[in-house]
């Protein structure tokens, strides 16, 4: 028998490794773009950036150091230049689609940070392994533009697994439904009607103003914006300013809301402010044909009748007044009941001369 040459002794106390199996090495040298591995082989292992990551740009000095210890899947034995290519992404891809499995098999949350935002959704990695939400999974309102989630970390659920087609779908608005059912119950067990309560404006329409009291919208009506006149609640309100409103009403899951405090009634002391007899002033809010309705404090209107206007015949208040001027007049009637105040210029007028006769001397 005969001896084995030294190169047959070193060649045999290598291992033998073969293409798809992983193996454990050392990181022996890493430059921006490969990473090279001594993993007990007559070769060492190479890593390219291709095989270590989908970042392109990736400097993998940033993220490797010599001396870490890495596991890897062979690619080829032999690059054809006596080197092992190894594949740290594909191995992590496997490791990323096993996760995702057992997240499909058990509806496990979990979290991801938003890779890419695609035309019809958004890609998310997993350990490598791509998970694709919708657009419409991505929220449980209208999203126009999801780049806002671009590399946002987002919770999601798995639910479609299918790797041999490709096709692994995420669905985060299941969740986002979910914890606001639980917020929403949460609130309707501790509010009541009457109750003050604090929120964020969330949306603003012509009608009125939806804030978010923390687990369901309430709506606040135009005509519940303030004692006085609102004409636009966009020049008042705009989205994320924080509101103190009272609970109007509850009627299911739909909650009315006001801010017409009743200590800030206006009509609270009408009786002294606005007594028969009393001279005022008041801007013109609006006018009709048989009168003008003088806005005397906000949330207080009084109607000046065209009678009243002028001593003279006056055919239509819009002859001689005009919307936003301030006038002065009379109050001659008050009736807080019915919440009514009318008012008099005429009564202000001048009495007409009767006449003098001139003494000559």
């Amino acid at each position: 028998m005969s001896e084995m040459s030294f190169e047959q002794m070193l060649e045999e106390s290598f291992k033998t490794i073969r293409n798809g199996e992983v193996v454990e090495g050392t990181v022996i040298d890493v430059k921006p773009d490969e990473i090279v591995l001594n993993i007990g082989y007559k070769s060492d292992g190479i890593i390219s950036r291709n095989e270590y990551t989908n970042e392109s740009s990736l400097d993998l000095t940033t993220v490797v150091s010599v001396g870490d210890s890495m596991e890897a899947k062979v690619v080829k034995v032999n690059d054809g230049e006596g080197q092992v290519l190894l594949s740290y992404k594909r191995l992590a891809a496997e490791k990323g689609n096993k996760k995702l499995e057992e997240a499909f098999e058990n509806q496990t949350v979990l979290t991801a940070k938003v890779a890419q935002v695609l035309g019809g959704g958004l890609s998310v990695v997993v350990e490598e392994s791509r998970v694709f939400i919708p657009a419409s999974l991505v929220s449980d309102t209208y999203e126009k533009d999801l780049n806002k989630y671009k590399d946002q970390e987002i919770e999601f659920v798995i639910t479609e697994f299918n790797p041999r087609r490709r096709r692994v779908i995420g669905d985060r608005k299941q969740l986002l439904v979910a914890r606001k059912a639980e917020l929403q119950k949460e609130l309707f067990s501790k509010i009541s009607v009457g109750d003050v309560v604090e929120g964020t404006v969330k949306n603003v329409t012509d009608f009125g103003a939806f804030i978010d009291l923390g687990g369901a919208d309430g709506l606040l009506h135009i005509s519940e914006m303030s004692w006085g006149r609102v004409e636009s609640p966009k020049k008042v309100f705009k989205v994320d300013d924080v509101v103190r409103v009272f609970i109007k009403d509850i009627n299911d899951t739909k909650i009315a809301l006001s801010m017409k405090f009743p200590e800030d009634n206006p009509w609270n002391d009408a009786a002294n402010r606005f007594a028969v007899g009393t001279v005022i002033k008041g801007k013109v809010a609006r006018m009709t044909d048989f009168g003008a309705f003088v806005e005397l404090a906000p949330g207080v209107d009084a109607l000046l009748h065209v009678s009243q206007i002028a001593k003279e015949h006056i055919e239509k208040p819009a002859d001689v007044l005009s919307v936003g001027q301030e006038i002065e007049a009379q109050i001659v009637d008050f009736n807080e009941d019915d919440k009514k105040i009318s008012l008099s210029m005429k009564a202000l007028a001048a009495p007409e001369d009767e006449g003098e006769t001139a003494v000559e001397e």
